[in-house]
């Protein structure tokens, strides 16, 4: 079976010793910007709006439990090597509707690093966006390499076609339009089964099992499959919060715990 890797924004998923899942979170650059601290009523609480706080709790091994506040999170963008390419397109789509969807720099470094470190040479992403996340993992895929980019916004997909071209990867991807769902199943009709090395999911929330279940078919066993806000901006851990999505998160959540048909491993990611 396929590894996964998904996060809030990510998380990695890894079938037994086979196969593996990650788990990240993060909030909008623009959310954290506005973000200011609070105060806490009572020793070991947070509220989402919080920007930075600590706690010290034996059950934390005595370990301290911080936020990142917009101080700290300018430190660690000064030391992510962004591309030149990738810092046009994210300023192009940060004056686009549903900028908030594009992952951070940081965030981008980590799937590209995370994609060398694998060797990988076939990668699936489900939800493209403007493409700053494919981008990142276009330019670090050897020539012969494959990118498999599902989206099913045209306007979005527009944007991100011309940052391919003008990067020198448009021949590393292929752009499915459409339903993702729809593209993965095709690919499996297809016979393209466990030939896959890697994958990044972030799209509907409330598809995430079905997404998970046929990339499970696609990507091969030692692969990694990363999953995008898996702590839906804290929500996941407020019992007050029960929307749809979130509902749907916490049961994915839930469903990877149990899966033994891979390992999987949850963290938090800053994203912008």
């Amino acid at each position: 079976m396929a590894s996964s890797l998904v996060a809030n924004r990510f998380a990695f998923v890894l079938l037994k010793t086979e196969k593996t899942v990650a788990k990240f979170h993060s909030f909008p650059l623009s959310e954290r910007l506005r973000l200011r601290p609070c105060k806490f009523k009572t020793k070991n609480q947070f509220t989402t709006n919080c920007c930075v706080s600590s706690a010290h709790d034996e059950k934390y091994s005595n370990k301290q439990v911080i936020s990142v506040t917009p101080p700290l999170y300018d430190y660690i963008l000064r030391n992510v090597r962004e591309p030149e390419i990738l810092r046009q397109l994210r300023e192009e789509t940060a004056g686009m509707r549903g900028s908030q969807m594009q992952v951070s720099p940081d965030q981008a470094q980590l799937l590209a690093m995370l994609v060398q470190i694998l060797g990988a040479q076939r990668c699936i992403e489900v939800g493209v966006y403007t493409g700053y996340s494919s981008l990142a993992i276009a330019l670090v895929l050897p020539e012969s390499g494959c990118l498999v980019a599902c989206e099913r916004d045209a306007r979005s997909l527009e944007v991100a076609k011309k940052y391919y071209e003008r990067a020198g990867v448009s021949h590393k991807v292929k752009i499915k339009h459409g339903l993702a769902a729809d593209s993965l199943k095709a690919l499996i009709l297809n016979g393209e089964a466990s030939s896959y090395d890697f994958a990044f999911v972030d799209a509907e929330k409330r598809m995430y099992q079905e997404y998970f279940e046929l990339l499970l078919q696609l990507i091969r066993v030692g692969g990694i499959i990363v999953i995008d806000n898996v702590l839906w901006h804290g929500k996941v851990a407020d019992q007050m919060v029960n929307d749809a999505k979130t509902i749907s998160i916490r049961n994915f959540n839930k469903n990877l715990m149990e899966d033994e048909r891979v390992s999987i491993s949850m963290k938090e990611v800053q994203d912008a």
